[in-house]
């Protein structure tokens, strides 16, 4: 009877999710501006508000956004990819379209107009860019300029990474490098002697689950905002160890 009931209240809870689902919208244009941050090797965008840690050794490079809270979403929108150009500002646009991830969080400065520095006020849609994207599409001397943005599928090399840190009664997991549309909404764990359990998010795309999986080989199901679902069965060999990362299947 336990073991029924586990089951059909994660069943409940995975359609409970989809049902609730804010699927990620391809196409249709839209106004927003564009400052960068980083420096001209983008060394200052590392670490940030997903979680990526080092943007270079995830495969994100320097094609990277901080987003306003407007975008942000309290980090669901982190690993979304947005195609982008300046717009209507022939003093200081380039021409040609770029694409980023979004790896990091924009915060507010109330001390500031918004019209003003204060850019990544609510309810602003802003992209502070790593330096070397903006300079694809505006000069330097710009600082900040007008762009259209659109949400577009993320494609990525390779497989998802699933990094584990915690200790024996806490996986802390952070999903990486997710191709379609980039930004993960929910995710579920099993091991080899459990059944599915869901996780919750801590913070960026670092996922938590309370459970002792040591020993055990680890499948992963991801739910991304457009509602695709990815198992990655046994991803995670027996016998692995808080810290190593682990390559799985792409959507």
């Amino acid at each position: 009877m336990g073991t029924t009931l586990q089951y059909y209240t994660t069943f409940l809870s995975f359609s409970s999710l989809l049902i609730h689902l804010v699927h990620a919208s391809y196409g249709g244009w839209e106004t927003a501006h564009a400052t960068f941050y980083g420096g001209s090797d983008a060394a200052g965008t590392m670490g940030g508000a997903c979680g990526y840690g080092n943007l270079y050794s995830q495969g994100y490079g320097t094609s990277t956004a901080a987003l306003s809270t407007a975008l942000f979403n309290n980090g669901l929108s982190c690993g979304a990819c947005y195609e982008m150009k300046c717009n209507d500002e022939p003093k200081w646009c380039l021409p040609g379209t770029i694409t980023v991830t979004a790896t990091n969080f924009c915060p507010p400065n109330f001390a500031l107009a918004s019209n003003n520095g204060g850019w990544c006020n609510p309810p602003r849609q802003h992209f502070d860019l790593a330096e070397p994207s903006f300079l694809k599409i505006a000069q330097y001397r710009a600082g900040i300029v007008p762009v259209v943005y659109r949400r577009v599928p993320c494609d990525k090399k390779g497989g998802m990474r699933f990094t584990i840190n915690g200790h024996p009664f806490y996986n802390l997991v952070l999903i990486t490098n997710v191709g379609g549309a980039g930004d993960v909404h929910g995710v579920w764990i099993k091991g080899s002697r459990t059944g599915w359990k869901p996780m919750s998010r801590n913070w960026g795309q670092n996922w938590e689950s309370h459970s002792n999986l040591n020993g055990q080989p680890l499948s992963f199901r991801i739910i991304a905002s457009d509602g695709r679902i990815l198992t990655a069965n046994d991803v995670v060999p027996r016998g692995w160890q808080f810290g190593q990362t682990f390559v799985g299947p792409q959507f």
